[in-house]
């Protein structure tokens, strides 16, 4: 089933996997104001489709994300997707989301598009795939996505990538800290369906509750972080999902989960 009115991505529901699609191949998916505010619609609808479990974001053609569009950098204030929020808002929204995102990467994912991939809880990249923040060489500096980027990366080996504003491969990126995993470019739908299917299969409610504490205490101290975890423990212990779950263990029988 797929939900509309967009001109730069597409939104497709199968069974419990949502897949947000950037679709302008012609400038290998480079991300502009209206595709942002697409995105920040398209997730506002998968958080509120009660299915939907996991969410894929991926590219059309032979790139993921090159990076930001250049050509979209002004204009379009009137625009109704544009108002929605810019690519600060995005990323926040990517990386507070209470749903398991995967991010599906071949080709480039080039600076706005290599923070798409920071902010998603797992990418899974085609071998071949190049990822890097070349901002610098236009005398720029990836600035936004260097708050994904630090809390993913080692601190000189982002220094190098933002600095140096050099291609990476995929296998570098994984040794980073972006990257989940690394695959031949023919494993790649087989690699990302499986991880799919794995998190389909863990308790919604559970999850949820998880993604929003982890979320909620990167800018945490160890003394401020642990009564919320503790109240969050809490929740979860209250979940139906949590009780099947422990009855699941304890009479040795697969969960079956219902999401509440």
């Amino acid at each position: 089933m797929s939900a509309g009115g967009y001109e730069k991505i597409s939104l497709d529901f199968a069974g419990a996997v949502a897949r947000i699609t950037l679709r302008f191949p012609e400038r290998r998916n480079a991300i502009g104001p209206r595709m942002v505010g697409e995105l920040l619609d398209a997730l506002a609808v998968v958080r509120a489709t009660a299915a939907c479990r996991v969410l894929v974001l991926q590219g059309d053609g032979k790139s993921f994300c090159a990076g930001g569009d250049f050509s979209e950098m002004t204009g379009a204030e009137n625009d109704p997707f544009v108002a929605k929020g810019d690519y600060a808002d995005l990323l926040t929204a990517l990386w507070s989301f209470e749903k398991p995102t995967v991010c599906r990467v071949q080709g480039h994912a080039m600076g706005g598009g290599l923070g798409l991939v920071a902010a998603s809880h797992f990418a899974v990249a085609a071998r071949d795939a190049q990822l890097g923040t070349p901002e610098v060489g236009v005398g720029l500096f990836p600035m936004m996505i260097m708050a994904v980027l630090r809390r993913r990366m080692p601190r000189q080996t982002l220094l190098a990538w933002m600095l140096l504003g050099d291609k990476h491969s995929a296998d570098e990126a994984k040794d980073a800290g972006l990257l989940h995993a690394v695959v031949a470019p023919e494993l790649l739908d087989g690699e990302v369906d499986a991880l799919c299917i794995k998190l389909v299969e863990r308790g919604a409610a559970s999850v949820a509750i998880g993604l929003r504490a982890l979320a909620e205490q990167d800018a945490l101290s160890l003394e401020e972080a642990l009564p919320k975890l503790r109240a969050g423990l809490g929740e979860c212990l209250a979940t139906a999902d949590a009780a099947e779950g422990l009855g699941a263990f304890i009479q040795r029988r697969s969960p079956a989960f219902s999401g509440r």
